[in-house]
């Protein structure tokens, strides 16, 4: 990985990192979680409309046999996605919503053996069982009351979930299209669901407060617009999986800014979920995996010998 990816990624990294936090900080401040929502889109798609008329970025209209595939993954990766961790966060501290959605690699490995075909060895599944106990304790952690579980945590998996589907299906589609024009349509696409909320979004920017109003256009522009550019040069420069590796930091970076900004931790409880997690996450994608590609390079000597 050279030093401009790397750098490219950290940054997106820690823009990601802060979203959480932000959607509380909104949230709190008079915005409702589909007028969030909206307003962020809104602006982000306007965005990428103005990309798509630069011709250096060459955003080209998607083809016809893919147009209904990419709309089913924008609703997906993004409408379902956001509608679920947004409203999620309504219960939930913002360092517990980043160590949940940083299980996703989790599902996105289970989705990829069910949906791709592809192998895991026996230490990726034994990855896997310590990044399910972790969600546990992470879920168990973040009620108010001893073992109680905020509904949040459901929602919040959901969004994990859907964000596992979007890496899944999307993957397909980069051998036809560059990483900005896919981020491009799925915006698009993902926005028209959060239509609406229109109501009465123009009186909750009129009433909430100035700290919201400005943090909605941060996550407007930073998390959801350029971020989403600088992860797709990013990926440009680098081999995708050592690239991706950099996501492990993102729970990491929504924790320190929760506490910076909201002064707000989770629970003693769902930070030892959010460690297992994490180092499942770790065991599955490096460690089950080279497994697998071991044992399949053995296999093959085997079958010449």
């Amino acid at each position: 990985m050279n030093s401009k990816a790397l750098l490219l990624g950290l940054f997106t990294v820690v823009i990601w990192g802060s979203t959480f936090a932000a959607n509380s900080v909104s949230l709190s401040g008079g915005f409702s979680a589909g007028h969030l929502i909206l307003f962020r889109f809104l602006l982000t798609s306007v965005i990428f409309a103005i990309l798509a008329c630069i011709p250096s970025f060459k955003i080209r209209l998607p083809k016809k046999e893919d147009f209904w595939k990419i709309m089913l993954l924008g609703w997906i990766g993004i409408s379902g996605y956001h509608i679920c961790a947004t409203n999620g966060q309504l219960t939930i501290s913002a360092g517990t919503a980043g160590m949940l959605i940083g299980s996703g690699p989790i599902f996105t490995t289970i989705l990829a053996i069910i949906i791709l075909k592809e192998r895991l060895g026996k230490i990726g599944w034994v990855g896997l069982g310590f990044g399910f106990i972790g969600i546990l304790l992470i879920a168990i952690g973040s009620g108010d009351t001893s073992f109680g579980i905020a509904p949040g945590v459901f929602l919040t998996l959901l969004a994990a979930i859907a964000t596992s589907l979007f890496f899944v299906y999307q993957k397909p589609f980069f051998t036809r299209y560059s990483a900005i024009e896919l981020t491009a349509y799925c915006t698009w696409a993902g926005t028209i669901p959060f239509l609406i909320f229109a109501p009465g979004l123009l009186t909750t920017l009129q009433t909430a407060t100035l700290e919201a109003n400005l943090t909605s256009i941060y996550i407007g522009i930073f998390p959801t617009a350029i971020a989403y550019l600088t992860w797709a040069m990013a990926l440009s420069l680098a081999n995708a999986s050592s690239i991706s590796s950099i996501l492990y930091l993102e729970p990491v970076i929504a924790i320190i800014v929760a506490w910076i900004w909201l002064s707000e931790l989770p629970s003693f409880l769902s930070l030892i979920g959010g460690l297992i997690t994490i180092s499942g996450v770790i065991i599955v994608n490096f460690y089950g995996k080279k497994e697998t590609i071991a044992n399949s390079h053995s296999n093959k000597i085997e079958q010449i010998q």
